[in-house]
């Protein structure tokens, strides 16, 4: 068979399935390419970078055999087996039907992408294609065979590609043909190990198979949310799992960088770190459903990540609690569908953002309410953020959105100031802690007071986003959801109707806040993006609080409707181009899907 030289092309966002072992992540292609893997961490360099680049930054393709110069076809079918993270998808060509099973086994060892290539019926010819580039697609490895084994090394990393199939190279990368009937079972492995130390371990794929779906078998197990909507819930749930950075407890926003809010714009962000804010919402949606050590485990992270020094609070560490996440440019690659530049770190790290003191704290109030082990240590770094409020909580800051423009005085971040010091007086009202209460509720009354005052528009009816201005901000959706507000106080529906008006797209979707396109906005940059969809996804709440409960449902399932086929959402929707853009998969679009769902299953406002 004549070797085909490749073109690859990143699908779209939603053509992507995520596999992954709880420390990294890959996503994988309908046509059966690996596009995007780090290793050995979330945030190590790729070694596949083909989604933010081209061929030449690193693929792993596994896909029925075609002609020389023909693009590999898609999958017919594909899906994850049942609740897990194990990804099947199948082929139908002219000589027969083929599955193949992509995998990544949760680790103590080496971290490892198993592909397992099953003949269903004909006898298929299948070809594997890898293509390893170290450092995200800058650095071609040694490639050379040890005992057998195919190895690539490149510095401090070596990747090991085990099979039963022959391999042999051209074109800087190694290649597979083999041809499976009915029952035939061929296993293809790579593993990571620093390149100092002995080979890893032949892999056991058939064994790591059986582990892994008894691995997710019984974590799913332990969900307590049984309603009408439990299969996005529970995919949403083994989404973030995935998410989870296991020996820390880390929760990262995304396992991508760079996935731009619009395309050919220049919003790219690297989402591989752990936001205070993110973690904490994930932590809250996983106590609601069932899942108290992931919550314990992340509030361990956190009081390593924050030490003694809560007073420097960062609104994102690194998945083990680094502090420097310093930004920088990757010239070498062009971006997703040519949207530059490509990110890595993030220069957020060192905004002001006085909401994460709320969501931090709402988080801590909602583990210690829902049983978990009283943590002393955990109580103390909640009164010492209080302390820090009380003198900082009336400073302009960068915001939710972390606007890359002048500070100013945020509404949301001053609400969420305000359930920062409500949840801690709510702790010592309790009994379970210490602290000067009635300064305390003197500092909630001020808090209240100047939002109402200079938060709010009287003539429109609306909070505004910031103090003094007329833009408006989803983020203001939260005020009911927080208990600033109740849900039928005239300024609350006032704000949710002006969002609507607004900032909804034309199919009914919340963008976050006005942007400028070529001109610098709000934010300081310039561009415009997609819907957001965790503010739409609030909006739904709040229509749900307010008592327009159909209203509610039906743009809770126009979003569900937006997942791709395996259930999976990045961070907003281009109305415009009708398809997903952002990072992928992403935690904060998940956990508003789980949390919307609860409420509408409690209340009743569902079509059985």
């Amino acid at each position: 068979m004549a070797v085909r030289l490749e073109t690859h092309v990143a699908g779209r966002i939603e053509d992507y399935a995520l596999i992954g072992d709880m420390q990294t992540a890959a996503l994988v292609c309908r046509d059966g390419t690996a596009d995007w893997l780090c290793l050995p961490r979330f945030d190590s360099h790729a070694v596949f970078a083909g989604l933010l680049g081209t061929e030449e930054h690193g693929f792993w393709r596994l896909a029925p055999a075609t002609g020389e110069q023909t693009p590999p076809p898609y999958a017919d079918r594909r899906r994850y087996r049942g609740d897990s993270l194990i990804l099947e998808s199948e082929w139908d060509t002219p000589r027969g039907t083929v599955r193949v099973t992509d995998f990544m086994p949760p680790r103590d060892g080496a971290p490892q992408l198993i592909r397992i290539v099953e003949g269903v019926t004909g006898r298929v010819p299948m070809r594997s294609e890898l293509r390893m580039r170290f450092s995200y697609g800058r650095v071609t490895p040694w490639v050379h065979k040890v005992d057998g084994r195919t190895v690539a090394v490149a510095g401090p990393d070596s990747v090991w590609l085990d099979t039963s199939a022959d391999t042999y190279g051209k074109n800087l990368t190694t290649y597979s043909d083999f041809t499976v009937g009915p029952g035939d079972r061929v296993a293809l492995t790579i593993s990571w190990q620093p390149s100092h130390r002995e080979p890893p371990a032949l892999p056991d794929p058939e064994g790591s198979l059986e582990a892994t779906e008894l691995f997710w078998r019984e974590w799913v197990d332990q969900c307590t949310y049984h309603g009408p909507y439990r299969e996005a819930v529970v995919r949403s749930l083994i989404t973030l799992k995935a998410l989870t950075y296991a020996p820390t407890g880390g929760i990262v926003a995304a396992p991508t960088t760079s996935l731009p809010e619009e395309i050919g714009g220049v919003r790219n962000w690297d989402y591989r770190y752990t936001w205070l804010r993110d973690a904490a919402i994930t932590l809250s949606s996983l106590l609601r459903t069932g899942y108290r050590e992931e919550a314990r485990a992340w509030r361990e992270w956190l009081l390593r990540a924050v030490a003694g020094d809560p007073e420097n609070l960062q609104i994102m560490y690194g998945i083990a609690g680094e502090r420097e996440l310093g930004e920088a440019e990757l010239d070498w690659l062009p971006g997703y569908e040519n949207s530059g530049p490509v990110r890595v770190g993030n220069g957020a790290a060192g905004q002001l953002q006085l909401d994460v003191y709320g969501e931090v704290t709402e988080a801590l109030h909602l583990a210690h309410m829902t049983g978990l082990t009283r943590n002393d240590y955990a109580m103390g770094l909640q009164l010492k953020l209080i302390e820090y409020l009380e003198g900082h909580w009336d400073e302009p800051d960068e915001g939710i959105w972390e606007v890359r423009g002048p500070r100013r005085h945020f509404v949301h971040s001053k609400v969420m100031a305000w359930v920062a010091v409500d949840r801690t007086i709510k702790l010592i009202e309790s009994g379970d802690a210490d602290g000067p209460l009635e300064r305390w509720r003197e500092l909630r009354d001020d808090i209240h007071r100047d939002v109402c005052e200079r938060g709010y528009d009287p003539e429109r009816n609306t909070f505004t986003q910031s103090y003094g201005s007329k833009e408006l901000d989803a983020s203001l959706l939260l005020i009911p959801q927080m208990g600033f507000l109740p849900p039928d106080d005239k300024r609350v529906i006032g704000t949710i109707e002006a969002i609507q008006r607004e900032l909804s797209t034309e199919d009914g979707f919340v963008l976050r806040y006005p942007t400028a396109g070529e001109d610098a906005g709000v934010d300081g940059l310039e561009g415009d993006e997609g819907a957001f969809l965790a503010c739409s996804f609030w909006l739904a709440d709040d229509l749900a609080m307010i008592g327009r409960v159909d209203e509610a449902r039906r743009l809770f399932e126009k979003l569900l409707s937006l997942r791709n086929d395996l259930g999976l959402l990045a961070e907003e929707w281009d109305s415009r181009l009708q398809r997903q853009v952002g990072n992928f998969p992403q935690a904060f679009s998940h956990v508003p899907l789980i949390d919307t769902a609860l409420r509408l299953t409690a209340s009743g406002a569902y079509v059985g």
